[in-house]
């Protein structure tokens, strides 16, 4: 008995040992994002509920969190996207299509913006 008792007391201690060393090496890339700032904003669209067309002048990641929403940027096919799925769009895109794509239930997503400090989030165009 005593042998075990020492033998979980030695595992123990080296487990906590292990845990209070750092498992990475964070290195700050100075001026790597300069005059850049990142905005995360939480969209939510109504049943069939959808956005003028825009563009960012931003690279902009989406996240759908529930329901599913139709995706396109100017010259390219229009995605239909569910939970977990995921659309990008360049600084130089137009986002021409973002829309609900139920006529009976909400959806809800994150945009990960990541621009030039201070510019306007969104910007209109015909």
């Amino acid at each position: 008995m005593l042998l075990v008792l020492l033998f979980l007391n030695v595992v123990a201690i080296a487990s906590a040992s292990a845990a209070d060393e750092p498992l990475s090496t964070i290195t700050p890339l100075p001026g790597a994002l300069e005059n850049q700032e990142m905005r995360i904003i939480e969209i939510n669209l109504e049943p069939g509920q959808s956005s003028s067309p825009h563009r960012h002048n931003a690279h902009v990641f989406v996240y759908v969190l529930e329901g599913e929403v139709e995706m396109q940027v100017r010259g390219g096919p229009i995605v239909k996207l569910g939970p977990g799925e995921t659309f990008y769009e360049s600084p130089s895109d137009i986002h021409q299509t973002s829309r609900n794509a139920s006529s009976t239930a909400s959806a809800k997503f994150l945009v990960h913006m990541l621009k030039v400090a201070g510019a306007p989030t969104t910007v209109a165009v015909d």
